[in-house]
């Protein structure tokens, strides 16, 4: 069956059972038939593994008259790659009832086996170490003092449970900071995958510092206190088992040496109240340095563009110096606390002298209980001497496990409905029916309209792209068009109205299939800090070398990507910004022609290109184009003439559907927006003949000619 037949995963048929109705093969696909189940989809969209049953890739090039040979189409099947690395066995528990440890509870026990076996070791030496004392005292007694079993005996067995101590710390210690690196990887990638299935919206008013902060330093505090606490916990317990044995030494000296914990007990809990909203304070304006810190970089081009080194610095230095005044907060809240906790617990000792000494000048007591009393009591000391620390990292942890669920708790607003099925063999028909769209109020792309009234971006948007179709969407600045590429893909939900897809309203349309039958190429591409072949392949990560050679030569950017010094192989500083403005929109040019989607949106895709390889470029798109439905936001005149049909948009409404011709004759408004293409056209002919190296294709009229293949 070709593309263009078009079908649909029947609703009725369950997930699990849509890929194997009436295909008579593997995996279905003969017959256009797809589900969520087959390829590990979610409801929102998200990928599983990516693979068909059998994984190979359906290329139904030859049902559509005049399509390029050198790119095979691609099926649904977004992404070809698989992660080497399994998914977390837990996730963070959803109810937000719950206090924050009992929902990062599921996380930590899908590591219980080498958490426990951290902490029953721990344990197991802490009870020697504690055994150790008493063997000290009996060789006091019966080696030094009434000389009836010789002191050897005594030193070999503190050795030998010396030994037992560290054995048991080293797998203690081995267990617990694999459990402790494991709850961190868990954490980020629930974190992740979260953001992975966030919408738009939630983008637009979200800084990308924040979101790095909580990735970072949060899942950090979290994690550090999931793990150490109960190790903590663990040797705080271990003064339970030493008060035991100074009860078997001595009841009443052992109460005396209690009599500082009901008074640790009520600083810590000060401590804990007055710490929390300081570590809450610290982890927020972390973020907001973090913030800085990402703009600038990104930004660093425009920073020295306008010389305003100075002024960022002066930004980094206030958000820094709030940080400061944090830390500092923080410092005096423990400087002021701290030493009570830990110094509290020395009264028991001057007691233990006081009490003790008495009792062993009236003989109440031998000399070397008193000695063994005492290590106790040292033993003591270290549990809470940690308890302040501990204190201190639970309110730190507290802060930042809210901050991190304060994103897991937010749910995406662009999801698949109930019964969603998978668009396959799209045929490209797209009918936008009386669509009204509104930015969301706290999206920073809204905009208020008079009195502060909700400001539709379109309004009763109605067009429709027949199947093979190119239609041209032309309008000033702001007037929408990026728009409605947005609401085709469901970036976003149209406000009212309808869009559809091969007649289905796209809300019933599992997202993944949806977006992988709909190519788009932005006005500001994004590459990432790979190479230039994976740049291109992103979308095909299976796709061979000659497969993207060919996507590089349709775009016009093999001329430049081959006098490279290492070629296809290149890697691309980050966001790409080694390569010039028309180097980038090339390679995403080819990247969205690599999956070859039966729906392509060109968002001013050519704006950075130099006139004269716009026009070769120009050659292979209208190779290309034929027989897929595309849709062109254009400013440039040479652009609209790729155009079957050309649509003017004002203020989110349709002014004239026509051809060029007749809107210039007809549309003094599409003849005045013409007139700023062709400044523009005009300013971009005059910058290329001054020399700039745009990163032109030069080798002559064959440069748009694959290797091994033709267009």
């Amino acid at each position: 069956m070709s593309r263009t037949e078009g079908q649909l995963g029947h609703p009725d048929v369950p997930n699990g059972d849509r890929n194997s109705s009436d295909s008579g093969t593997p995996n279905g696909r003969a017959h256009g038939v797809n589900s969520r189940g087959a390829n590990g989809l979610a409801g929102d969209g998200h990928t599983g593994d990516g693979h068909t049953g059998d994984g190979q890739r359906v290329d139904a090039a030859a049902g559509r008259s005049g399509q390029a040979q050198g790119l095979p189409l691609a099926a649904y099947v977004p992404m070809g790659a698989t992660s080497r690395y399994a998914a977390p066995k837990a996730t963070v528990n959803p109810d937000r009832s719950k206090s924050w440890l009992q929902r990062a509870a599921p996380v930590v026990m899908a590591h219980r086996v080498q958490f426990f076996t951290a902490l029953i070791f721990s344990f197991l030496g802490l009870v020697i170490q504690v055994w150790i004392p008493l063997i000290l005292q009996n060789g006091i007694t019966n080696a030094l003092i009434l000389r009836t079993h010789p002191l050897h005996t005594y030193v070999e067995e503190i050795a030998a449970l010396g030994v037992c101590v560290g054995v048991f710390g080293f797998i203690s210690r081995t267990n617990l900071f694999k459990v402790a690196y494991g709850i961190e990887f868990d954490l980020r990638n629930i974190l992740y995958e979260h953001f992975t299935r966030m919408s738009f919206p939630f983008y637009d008013r979200v800084q990308s510092g924040q979101l790095i902060s909580r990735a970072n330093s949060d899942i950090r505090s979290v994690q550090m206190y999931l793990t150490f606490a109960p190790m903590i916990l663990v040797q705080c317990s271990i003064a339970v088992v030493a008060f035991g044995f100074m009860l078997s030494i001595s009841v009443p000296l052992a109460f005396v040496a209690m009599i500082a914990m009901p008074f640790i007990y009520v600083v810590g809990v000060r401590m804990r109240k007055s710490l929390f909203p300081v570590s809450w304070l610290i982890q927020s304006r972390l973020a907001e340095v973090a913030t800085v810190v990402d703009e600038n970089v990104n930004g660093v081009r425009v920073v020295r563009s306008f010389a305003a080194e100075q002024q960022q610095l002066r930004q980094l230095a206030t958000a820094a110096d709030r940080v400061q005044w944090s830390y500092i907060k923080d410092a005096d809240l423990r400087a002021r606390f701290s030493p009570l906790v830990q110094n509290l617990s020395q009264v028991g000792l001057v007691l233990v002298l006081l009490v003790g000494g008495w009792l062993v000048i009236h003989d109440h007591l031998p000399v070397a209980s008193i000695v063994s009393f005492n290590l106790y009591l040292v033993m003591m000391q270290a549990p809470f001497m940690m308890l302040g620390m501990l204190i201190m990292m639970g309110q730190r942890a507290s802060a930042s496990a809210e901050r991190i669920y304060e994103i897991l708790d937010e749910e995406p607003t662009i999801v698949d409905g109930p019964g969603a099925v998978d668009l396959v063999e799209s045929k490209g028909d797209v009918q936008f029916e009386h669509v009204d769209f509104a930015y969301a109020a706290d999206s920073l792309l809204s905009k208020p309209g008079e009195n502060n009234s909700t400001r539709y971006v379109l309004q009763d948007f109605d067009l429709h792209l027949r199947p093979g179709e190119t239609v041209a969407l032309v309008g000033r600045t702001g007037s929408g068009k990026s728009t409605v590429a947005r609401v085709l893909a469901r970036f976003y939900d149209a406000t009212g109205g309808t869009v559809r897809v091969d007649g289905h309203d796209v809300r019933d349309l599992t997202l993944t299939s949806l977006r992988a039958n709909i190519g788009v190429v932005l006005d500001e591409p994004f590459l990432f800090s790979i190479s230039i072949r994976d740049n291109i392949a992103y979308g095909r990560p299976d796709a061979s070398l000659d497969d993207v050679r060919a996507a590089a030569e349709a775009a016009g950017a093999s001329g430049f990507i081959e006098s490279l010094s290492e070629g296809y192989d290149t890697v691309v500083g980050e966001r790409g910004y080694t390569l010039s403005g028309g180097q980038r929109q090339r390679i995403a040019i080819a990247r969205a022609l690599l999956v070859n989607p039966p729906i392509l949106i060109l968002d001013d895709a050519t704006s950075a290109i130099d006139v004269k390889v716009e026009q070769r470029i120009h050659s292979a798109l209208r190779v290309l184009m034929e027989g897929r439905t595309t849709l062109i936001i254009a400013h440039r005149l040479s652009t609209i003439s790729l155009a079957d049909r050309v649509v003017l948009l004002d203020d989110g409404r349709i002014m004239a559907d026509g051809t060029h011709a007749e809107l210039l004759a007809s549309t003094p408004l599409y003849a005045e927006v013409l007139a700023q293409a062709a400044s523009e056209e005009q300013t971009a002919t005059e910058a290329a003949a001054k020399g700039e190296d745009l990163g032109l294709d030069t080798r002559g009229a064959n440069v748009l000619e694959p290797e091994g293949g033709t267009l």
